[in-house]
């Protein structure tokens, strides 16, 4: 298997109440929901694989665990910005399903069904605690941090997680969480919706 690394940022919202018990419970809590909604988006800054530049590349994988994430039988699709190459596309969906090993290797075995991928423009924004990322029709959220009150400000902070793309994630609250692909529906804009962001480095 060739070697390949990409690095970037990342935010997600999902249809769990703030804070999702699904990280904290290291994937064994059902969701606040019954199941699990995410939409994971990720902009690759640099990297590559098989020697296709994947910087600038942004991509939103999209789940939905009917139950408790460790129980498995999740339904994944991915959306990859219609501006990337077919060799860009073909590498992200090798990287996002774990075929090309890396950390989503270790989720394959969580996932029953790929829903396959769909090509939109993608937007990703952020002012360092606010993100707000679009696909098309497919998916429009974005997330406000949880600042702490201490005199070092900045967000709240979760470490040490089993959470595929940083093992540390800020909390946030998603201000708007709407999905609409691959079977998936969600639509909230309450603000009381969990939302994470953080850098990511992967490599395999």
């Amino acid at each position: 298997m060739a070697g390949w690394h990409i690095e970037g940022d990342y935010m997600e919202t999902c249809n769990c109440s703030f804070v999702c018990p699904c990280i904290t419970s290291n994937l064994a809590a059902t969701p606040t929901e019954g199941d699990c909604k995410a939409a994971i988006a990720m902009r690759i800054k640099k990297g590559e694989k098989d020697g296709v530049d994947l910087g600038g590349v942004t991509f939103i994988l999209l789940l939905h665990s009917p139950g408790a994430m460790g129980d498995g039988n999740m339904k994944v699709g991915l959306i990859v910005d219609e501006n990337a190459s077919d060799p860009q596309a073909a590498a992200i969906a090798e990287i996002a399903t774990g075929a090309a090993g890396g950390p989503m290797e270790a989720l394959a075995p969580l996932v029953g069904e790929v829903a396959g991928m769909e090509r939109r423009p993608i937007s990703f924004k952020s002012d360092g605690n606010t993100y707000a990322v679009e696909a098309g029709e497919l998916v429009d959220q974005a997330i406000e941090a949880a600042i702490t009150a201490l005199p070092t400000g900045g967000p709240m902070m979760l470490e040490n997680v089993p959470h595929p793309v940083n093992s540390t994630l800020a909390l946030a609250r998603a201000t708007k969480s709407k999905f609409h692909a691959f079977g998936i529906e969600w639509d909230d804009s309450t603000g009381t919706r969990n939302g994470h962001f953080a850098p990511f480095s992967w490599a395999a």
